[in-house]
């Protein structure tokens, strides 16, 4: 079984390397077969030099050009059309996701689940030096969408997830361009009927670079997915939900 690892980064020579190293270090410890496909969206800081160097010492790597727009969502979209595991997971460029998450995540989904998602609010979760003006916007947001869809789930917008092959190709088309992917992924595989377990999980505030989500940016992109998935739920009568056969 082999794991793919799908990191969007722009800008992020400051800290690309420790966030790489840090994976590899993990995953390699836990003998997992794996890759990390990291794509370079239009970095302009040295990011792809430095992606560069780092592949020809560590043979996991695999680096790809974002050719299309910029954008988060863009970028992981091309992201994942390269990866070649059996399961993939959506991590930051910025260390804000622990590794050791991952693994739990990844023995989760061993028990049968097609996605696993991560919570950073429930028990067991864990935030660290969290802008608190996004704080409050993120707990408004996630909770408009567990009253909407009338989920359990409180952290929809979390960008730390792990699909199963098969459920990322059920997924498609990707809509989002920006970070309203990370909204798009979740609410599509609940509402086409894909199995998923929450598990909790840390994030901690970048110490190199900056933020590229913009709240003022975000809010209308979001509202969108949120109706897209909204009207699929309600008047696709099923047309993309997952077979049962499968």
């Amino acid at each position: 079984m082999k794991l793919s690892v799908v990191i969007p980064a722009h800008n992020e020579v400051g800290s690309i390397e420790a966030t790489l190293r840090s994976l590899h270090a993990t995953l390699q410890r836990e003998s997992l077969a794996f890759e990390v496909v990291v794509v370079d969206d239009h970095s302009k800081d040295g990011t792809g030099e430095l992606l560069g160097r780092l592949r020809a010492e560590l043979p996991e790597l695999v680096v790809v050009e974002n050719e299309g727009p910029s954008g988060y969502g863009h970028a992981v979209r091309r992201g994942l059309e390269h990866f070649t595991g059996d399961r993939v997971a959506i991590m930051m460029a910025d260390l804000s996701d622990d590794p050791e998450d991952l693994v739990r995540f990844n023995r989760k989904m061993d028990e049968g689940y097609d996605c696993v998602f991560g919570t950073r609010w429930s028990k067991g979760g864990k935030v660290i030096d969290y802008p608190w003006t996004k704080r409050v916007v993120n707990r408004m947001a996630n909770n408009l969408v567990r009253l909407v869809f009338r989920l359990r789930y409180d952290d929809c917008t979390n960008a730390f997830k792990l699909f199963s092959r098969e459920t990322i190709l059920g997924l498609h088309p990707f809509l989002s361009p920006h970070f309203n992917l990370t909204l798009e992924l979740p609410l599509k595989a609940i509402v086409r009927g894909y199995s998923f377990a929450v598990v909790p999980n840390s994030w901690q505030n970048r110490k190199a670079g900056e933020s590229k989500l913009k709240i003022k940016e975000m809010g209308s992109r979001y509202f969108f997915i949120l109706l897209y998935c909204l009207i699929e739920k309600y008047f696709s009568r099923g047309d993309f939900r997952k077979s049962p056969d499968r």
